[in-house]
């Protein structure tokens, strides 16, 4: 025969248990019900826009395989954590409403104990967006942006001008204007420097890639040669076809080609870019860093939805999902600015942050992307420690 507190205590475990069970199902079944209706209003609304666009030649089989099902996946991830946010204080505000959430405290159950079920569905969520991020979504984004150019806005690669680049090392590329749509460029110099002495240096007037042969075809070029010994020799003429150590897209990346790069390919293409002295350098490390903080977010917005909506109040359900827009509204405001301020204000390179941040060995854009999650992450904790009084 058990024990009296041994008996009390498997009481509590099964209890706690169908606790954590009608929780968690109540967690997982209202995120994905949120998802679907306003993943559903999202592909009404797109449509409406984009009719014009796909009379254009888009068969029925594109638009709904190659375009709608790879942008819901992609949007339904980029805003995963948003949209627990959402369901999050809908489903806790009813249980409040309805005092289930008094009823659990009072039986004994600690706030923090409450959690418990909440987290656990947070942690699904978040593993399940992270192998999304950094490795299923760029793959759907290959169908996705294809399509969009093909059909809706075209291969967005603007002339670029005054372009410097470092294509291999001692390797210098210079365009005064380059067009990745055209692949040609005007006034180009190519420059080979070893043991920081220079080598030969070609100059061209105008500069195309021929894509039959994959060599550049330059025109009134003038190249000049050093040896060994110091002697220089120039030569010039009017076209010439010869290989370069580089390529179009090295010169002018589009920025949508990295929304089609898993993790271990964006990590690559990033050193390189590191070694060319992109400008953009920085949007691609925030592209990288993004892939991990929006679904860790899922963890601050569920402890921050728990702390708005286990209280009864006034207004009830409808005031917890105005609060919540609003903050969502909000954190979404804060994203912008933190990548703004990685790129022109205090965590720029040149900025009173930037400099202290570089110097323990973090990149200002990457810390940017994780500013919305961290006072977020201090107003959810604010919130927790005054929720269960």
């Amino acid at each position: 025969m058990e024990k009296p507190n041994t008996a009390k205590i498997r009481a509590a475990v099964i209890v706690m248990n169908k606790l954590d069970r009608y929780i968690l199902l109540k967690f997982i079944g209202s995120f994905f019900l949120t998802m679907v209706l306003i993943l559903s209003i999202a592909v009404v609304f797109d449509i409406s826009e984009k009719l014009d666009d796909f009379q254009n030649g888009a068969s029925m089989n594109e638009i709904i395989f190659d375009y709608y099902f790879n942008f819901i996946a992609f949007y339904g991830n980029l805003f995963s954590a948003l949209i627990l946010f959402i369901s999050t204080i809908w489903f806790t505000s009813r249980m409040a409403s309805n005092s289930e959430i008094v009823a659990i405290l009072t039986s004994g159950t600690s706030f923090r104990r409450l959690l418990r079920p909440y987290f656990i569905g947070a942690s699904i969520i978040c593993a399940l967006s992270l192998t999304l991020n950094h490795l299923l979504v760029p793959q759907t984004n290959i169908k996705r942006i294809a399509f969009e150019e093909k059909y809706v806005t075209g291969v967005n690669r603007p002339i670029s001008q005054k372009m410097h680049r470092q294509v291999l090392p001692g390797h210098y590329v210079y365009f005064e204007t380059f067009s990745g749509v055209r692949e040609s460029g005007y006034q180009m110099t190519y420059e080979v420097f070893e043991d920081h002495q220079l080598k030969s240096k070609l100059s061209a007037d105008f500069v195309r890639l021929d894509t039959a042969t994959g060599r550049w075809r330059l025109d009134n070029y003038r190249l000049r040669t050093i040896d060994e010994k110091g002697i220089e020799q120039i030569s010039f003429g009017r076209r010439m076809d010869t290989a370069l150590a580089f390529t179009s897209e090295q010169i002018a990346p589009k920025l949508n080609s990295i929304a089609t790069m898993n993790s271990k390919e964006l990590s690559r293409f990033i050193a390189q870019e590191e070694l060319t002295g992109n400008e953009n350098i920085a949007s691609y490390q925030m592209e990288m860093q993004r892939r991990t903080s929006y679904p860790v977010s899922s963890y601050v917005f569920v402890l921050l939805a728990v702390g708005l909506a286990s209280q009864k109040k006034r207004g009830g359900l409808g005031v917890n999902i105005a609060i919540g827009l609003v903050l969502t509204a909000i954190y979404i405001f804060f994203m912008q600015l933190s990548e703004t301020f990685a790129k022109t204000g205090l965590l720029s390179s040149e900025g009173l942050l930037g400099g202290p941040l570089e110097w323990i060995g973090i990149q200002p854009a990457e810390f940017a992307v994780w500013i919305p999650n961290i006072v977020f992450a201090s107003i959810a904790l604010w919130r927790y420690s005054v929720a269960p009084k």
